[in-house]
């Protein structure tokens, strides 16, 4: 029998694992926190988590006059109004630490009755590969005694942990980075969030619902600077409307508590101070001491394993999906990753990874989703495609439920029509772009989009008319 041993449980490993024990192969799951790894247990089920609670603090507060609700209010007439709504962080956070350990139960549960072993503990490779094809992986559990085991093919799932600053070292109180905010009993009052990308913006959207005052320190020009400018435009708009302070072009040098607060330095001198800080300066991947040199296994500066399309390092018989090969930090990408790298191993019919077919989702209010091709892909000539953006104004069912911001905007090949890109900005975006990735990764036109019914009155509907002015479009060009 075929022999695996994946090392680390996170989406990649157990997604592997499930392929592989339903394949036939014997395998075992080495990991030491739990399966699930980060994106269970202090990633994506969390951060969304306490999301899905600011998602209803922000539906409220913006809402609830417009759409007629009517709330008692007790504060005196001559007194400032007290905020309606309230939150008790220390009971949603054990919300979420409750929902990551049952999930993080299920998939156990799910892997082992798959057939799969899963054993506790640190696996590192033992050097390069046995005159049988052959590899040792050493298991190092949590009393120090160690296990050897002999594999076929190794996966690599190991994930990664939270870049940090130096001088601005996270004490888990006052100054945090985003595995320690679920520790947290009460609401901060002030929080500095250092890093706009799509940890630092998440969290500060998140906080601000909840109703921290937040100042939310970017070193770009814009929050988001990887994601769609017009989408980015937005959220700004949004988070500047709603009270945020966004300080653009202002990278933070230091952070250090001085009592009761953090006090965080600017590259340019200045200082801000708040009663917490969040580091969301990005992440490093978990391949250090692992024996991947010894192993023949190449790993970039950047600490990331070199990976091809079918989930392949350089040394025969290893593979490794997710973090670790900075390919896409998204779940559903490492679980591809560690689900293609089984098939390719086991002699299955596999089809090499395809980064223009995934969707990605941006979990602010509101959301950003996003397929295919980009608008910097278009801008930079990378391909030639046709762009039509549509604000949500326009739209009926978008009036009814009281939302101001967002937009649908589809890039589609000029000629043929075929649909290669979108981008949505909207309240649960994230449901909204799944027909757009159906006719990317289907090459569907603009036609066949228009022609499809949607629902009166709906969100989706401006999908279908972003695909009928495109076709439009389309049509013109041809007479």
């Amino acid at each position: 029998m075929t022999r695996i041993v994946i090392i680390g449980g996170g989406p990649g490993g157990y997604e592997a694992a499930l392929v592989g024990a339903q394949l036939g192969a014997e395998v075992t799951v080495v990991d030491c926190d739990g399966l699930g790894g980060a994106s269970v247990l202090t990633d994506c089920v969390p951060s969304k988590t306490l999301i899905a609670t600011a998602e209803v603090m922000t539906t409220f507060d913006s809402s609830y006059e417009e759409l007629g609700i009517i709330v008692a209010d007790d504060t005196a007439p001559n007194e400032k109004a007290a905020r309606v709504v309230g939150v008790d962080l220390g009971k949603v956070n054990r919300r979420v630490k409750r929902l990551a350990l049952a999930q993080s139960h299920d998939i156990t549960a799910s892997v082992t009755r798959a057939g799969a072993r899963v054993l506790r503990g640190r696996g590192r490779l033992d050097g390069r590969q046995a005159m049988d094809g052959s590899r040792q992986v050493i298991v190092t559990a949590a009393d120090g005694t160690e296990e050897a085991l002999t594999a076929d093919a190794v996966l690599i799932a190991t994930g990664g942990h939270p870049r940090e600053i130096p001088d601005a070292q996270p004490d888990g109180e006052r100054i945090l980075n985003w595995t320690q905010v679920y520790d947290l009993d009460e609401l901060p009052e002030e929080l500095i969030v250092v890093g706009s990308g799509v940890t630092g913006a998440e969290f500060a959207g998140a906080y601000q619902a909840l109703g921290s005052r937040v100042t939310l320190v970017s070193s770009r020009d814009r929050v988001l600077p990887g994601e769609d400018p017009d989408a980015a435009a937005v959220l700004e708009d949004v988070f500047r409307r709603r009270g945020m302070n966004v300080m653009s072009r202002s990278r933070a040098e230091a952070a250090k508590r001085v009592g009761d607060r953090v006090e965080v330095t600017l590259s340019d001198g200045r200082t801000i101070s708040g009663t917490h800080c969040l580091m969301a300066v990005g992440a490093i991947p978990n391949t250090a001491g692992m024996g991947l040199e010894e192993a023949g296994v190449l790993v970039k500066d950047s600490g990331h394993i070199r990976t091809d399309r079918v989930s392949r390092t350089s040394a025969p018989g290893v593979y490794a999906a997710g973090d670790v090969t900075g390919v896409f930090a998204l779940a559903s990408v490492a679980a591809m990753q560690g689900r293609i790298a089984m098939y390719h191993f086991l002699g299955d019919a596999v089809a090499p990874l395809n980064l223009k077919t995934v969707s990605a989702n941006v979990f602010t209010d509101p959301e950003i989703a996003t397929v295919g091709y980009s608008q910097a892909d278009v801008d930079s000539g990378k391909i030639d495609a046709r762009v039509v953006k549509l604000p949500l104004l326009r739209n009926p069912r978008a009036k009814m439920q009281g939302i101001r911001d967002g937009f649908v905007k589809i890039f589609a090949r000029p000629g043929t029509g075929i649909v290669v890109g979108g981008v949505v900005v909207a309240p649960r975006a994230s449901e909204l772009i799944h027909p757009i990735s159906l006719a990317v990764d289907n090459n569907l036109t603009v036609e066949q989009i228009a022609k499809a019914f949607t629902v009166y009155p709906s969100l989706s509907g401006s999908i279908a008319e972003v695909a009928r002015q495109l076709h439009t479009r389309k049509a013109a060009d041809e007479i």
